[in-house]
């Protein structure tokens, strides 16, 4: 299997991307996510990949962090969720916001993407419950640990915040802050805003 790739960008065109590799151009689709942090056409870029094996056709698929391959290896396990439907998943949503949907279980999240219905993001959440609260710290824009992270959103969202202000908030709690002080200081910045 091919695991990473590292080259020359020679060409961008969403969703698909060609890295030249020792003289070989590898076709790589990548989500949105990837696609924007890419570099200028013509300099150095390093992808993570998955491969997908079908009767007919070998399709690569590229992400700039392990943690949006990683979802992206959990979403097409799902029954019925196919590689594409994945990466529509990784566009219309960052691996932070997708670990944020299934920790408050909020399918409303999941439908605003393209080709995903209200039944198909039921059985995401479902699915999903518990495999990625690593993603909600290892996604970089929130701080705080995937339980405190979890305990302080849900607190927030109980008081009757909205779930835009609550996700603001946490991004305040420090990683390694108890939930009891997480609260306190996402409520504190809360009052700020």
């Amino acid at each position: 299997m091919i695991g990473r790739l590292s080259g020359l960008l020679v060409a961008k065109n969403p969703p698909q991307v060609m890295v030249d590799v020792g003289g070989v151009g590898y076709e790589i689709d990548v989500p949105m996510s990837t696609f924007y942090n890419l570099p200028a056409t013509g300099e150095k870029v390093v992808l993570l990949t998955h491969l997908v094996v079908r009767e007919d056709a070998h399709i690569l698929f590229g992400f700039g962090t392990e943690e949006e391959r990683s979802a992206f290896r959990k979403l097409i396990r799902i029954s019925g969720v196919g590689a594409r439907t994945a990466l529509s998943v990784l566009s219309g949503l960052s691996v932070n916001d997708l670990a944020q949907a299934v920790a408050t279980q909020d399918p409303a999240r999941l439908t605003k993407v393209p080709g995903i219905g209200k039944k198909t993001a039921e059985r995401l959440l479902l699915e999903l419950k518990g495999k990625l609260a690593d993603a909600i710290a290892g996604a970089g824009s929130s701080g705080a640990q995937p339980s405190t992270s979890s305990d302080v959103l849900n607190a927030l969202l109980g008081l009757g915040y909205s779930e835009k202000e609550a996700l603001l908030a946490i991004r305040q709690v420090p990683a390694d802050m108890p939930v009891s002080d997480g609260i306190r200081t996402a409520l504190k910045a809360l009052a700020k805003s």
